[in-house]
């Protein structure tokens, strides 16, 4: 019996882990369910599931939580809050498994103490690679912790390069697919509402990371991502649109060949093949019907109507800490969007201004990150408030 914490339960990924572990009573016990502010529905998840501890991040929150776990019966339930406890849960000993879904920079402290304590680490926030990059990855092999991708495209690209010995992968490329998102055919995107951007044609997702899809900014974070998990060069990873979402990405290696993951698109399967690796989970998808399925079609991303996709490219190849820069940029520009504040391509206008203003030393510690990236929204802020 394995010891699950998962970090932003109440979200989408949240939703369908918890999905996949009602399966498997037999193997996995939900230990521990976090929420940043939404007490409601982390109760209704602590009801079904009882964990032993339920935790919000707003520590405002903290009293609100113990009385409605009280009142329900659930008095038995550890109440914690805060960043702190964040940190400290990620790293306590019966934690077996830490699947990692808060969104934003907000996941990073609590992934680096999950990767300290030589944990499972069941990564779907994006940001903790982008900003942590090697620093990330140093600290998961120095600490024998384990780190198996949830997004399903880094985890298609995790299944297809199993098998490829190291010569193979200095030779290989990383084709990771794209649905295009809701406005892959719209020219006029001056008029975009925050309605139009969050309306994702395939995918079931939150606010900002369907935003983030709408702008293709989702895809080049996952370019950045892709670079720290495999060890592969920009120049070595390719995007290519493909709307039916069916092949969740592909590794092309040196004879030609292409390895292609592939299945409905479904986030329980990526989360079942986590939990279980190297046995593989049935994540109770859909399954493909291969005779009903139609056509499968591909295209090339248009970085001119998309730029922010080129800019997660460029934030590579200029290092220090412009991934970092980029994405803090990118989330107060997405959160201005969504707040009306700001237009939809104002939010590449924001990246564009901030990667070409503010250039920043590699940080050597997870504090060097963080101070970066609370630079880097403290000025976006300015920027925006002055449009």
């Amino acid at each position: 019996m394995q010891n699950i914490a998962i970090f932003g339960a109440t979200g989408s990924i949240g939703g369908s882990t918890l999905d996949v572990l009602s399966h498997y009573k037999d193997r996995y016990q939900v230990f521990a369910l976090t929420a940043n502010s939404r007490v409601e529905e982390l109760v209704r998840l602590c009801e079904s599931h009882h964990p032993r501890i339920a935790l919000v991040a707003d520590e405002s929150k903290k009293d609100e939580l113990a009385f409605a776990l009280k009142s329900r019966g659930l008095s038995d339930i550890e109440v914690w809050a805060g960043e702190s406890d964040l940190v400290r849960l990620a790293a306590l000993p019966e934690v077996d498994v830490a699947v990692l879904a808060i969104v934003g920079a907000a996941g990073l402290a609590p992934t680096f103490s999950a990767a300290r304590a030589g944990k499972r680490l069941l990564l779907a926030n994006k940001e903790s690679v982008v900003c942590g990059g090697a620093l990330l990855m140093k600290s998961i092999k120095e600490h024998g912790a384990e780190l198996l991708p949830v997004d399903s495209e880094h985890n298609a690209i995790f299944q297809c390069l199993t098998s490829a010995s190291d010569e193979d992968r200095k030779n290989a490329r990383l084709i990771l697919t794209a649905s295009g998102g809701p406005f892959r055919k719209r020219m006029d995107l001056t008029e975009v509402t925050p309605e139009d951007a969050v309306a994702h044609p395939t995918w079931n997702m939150g606010r900002k990371i369907s935003v983030d899809s709408a702008t293709l900014m989702n895809k080049g974070l996952e370019v950045i991502e892709a670079s720290w998990l495999f060890g592969f060069p920009p120049d070595r990873i390719d995007v290519v649109i493909h709307p039916q979402s069916l092949i969740h990405s592909m590794v092309q290696y040196a004879d030609g060949c292409i390895l292609a993951q592939m299945g409905a698109p479904d986030m329980r399967t990526p989360i079942a093949y986590s939990l279980g690796w190297p046995e593989r989970l049935d994540g109770f998808a859909k399954r493909v019907d291969f005779a009903a399925l139609g056509s499968v079609t591909f295209e090339a991303p248009d970085i001119q109507r998309f730029p922010q996709l080129g800019y997660a490219y460029e934030a590579l190849r200029m290092g220090g800490a412009a991934s970092i820069v980029l994405n803090a940029a990118n989330e107060i520009a997405v959160e201005a969007f969504l707040d009306r504040r700001i237009r939809f391509l104002d939010i590449a206008r924001a990246c564009r201004h901030m990667m070409d203003t503010m250039v920043l030393a590699a940080p050597k510690s997870l504090p060097e990150v963080l101070a970066a990236d609370r630079e880097a929204r403290i000025k976006t802020r300015e920027v925006i408030a002055q449009w």
